[in-house]
């Protein structure tokens, strides 16, 4: 399918986040990649689309990276206000969608502002997938290792089955107003919201899963940075 051909979306990227586990001097989204942050990099497959109609950057308050940004200039993104939780980031996120003229039955994506890798035809893929699917859905690669169940004191119960298991990556692909009144419901019943889908599949619907490559890797350890340093590398 012809990008001209995919629906048209909005972006959320909810970037509030600290990245305790990095253990750097700042949120790892603004650590360096190849020149860029890690944040741009995670932007730059957007944007570089035809069918983006906007995209939205959930922040903290005292935010002093962002602004030093090139993009941050760049007429096609608006700040929001970040929250506590990755939710709550989300809410705030998709609320100023709406006063930027996003509608109920639009599709927002939602990416992790560290998951620079995320290639086009991974993100084509996802659209033309989901562009008439009545629930939405995410990019997800199938459980590869061995999966062992834990006791309480730190050994093997059970090894299993991985047949059914997928690990969650993002964009994760919903309509705005589906997504915002779930992830509102939930918050209010006390739901731990890990992600988006999660959300959608408390309202008691079903995503539809999309496999990806598994190199579209969210950075969250030294080691994963690290990782992409050298895989980057090699390509080039």
């Amino acid at each position: 399918m012809s990008a001209a051909m995919l629906p048209p979306f909005w972006v959320l990227i909810p970037a509030a986040g600290v990245g305790s586990r990095m253990r750097a001097d700042r949120p790892k989204q603004y650590l360096e990649l190849a020149g860029k942050t890690i944040l741009e990099h995670s932007l730059a497959c957007f944007l570089e689309h035809p069918q983006l109609r906007g995209l939205v950057v959930s922040l903290a308050g005292d935010d002093p990276y962002w602004p030093t940004l090139a993009c941050a200039g760049d007429p096609r993104i608006e700040r929001a206000a970040g929250g506590r939780e990755r939710a709550d980031s989300v809410l705030g996120g998709l609320q100023r969608l709406t006063e930027l003229g996003a509608e109920e039955r639009d599709w927002v994506l939602v990416h992790d502002a560290a998951r620079p890798n995320l290639a086009r035809d991974d993100l084509d893929r996802l659209l033309a997938e989901l562009a008439g699917d009545p629930v939405g859905g995410l990019l997800a690669v199938p459980a590869r290792d061995t999966l062992k169940r834990a006791g309480a004191d730190g050994r093997v119960r059970e090894t299993v089955d991985r047949a059914p298991i997928w690990q969650a990556y993002t964009p994760q692909m919903f309509r705005l107003g589906q997504l915002y009144r779930a992830l509102s419901d939930a918050l209010v019943a006390g739901v731990a919201v890990t992600d988006e889908a999660s959300a959608i599949e408390w309202a008691g619907l079903a995503p539809r899963l999309i496999e990806g490559r598994a190199d579209n890797l969210k950075v969250t350890r030294p080691e994963d940075l690290d990782w992409v340093r050298r895989h980057w590398a090699r390509k080039d």
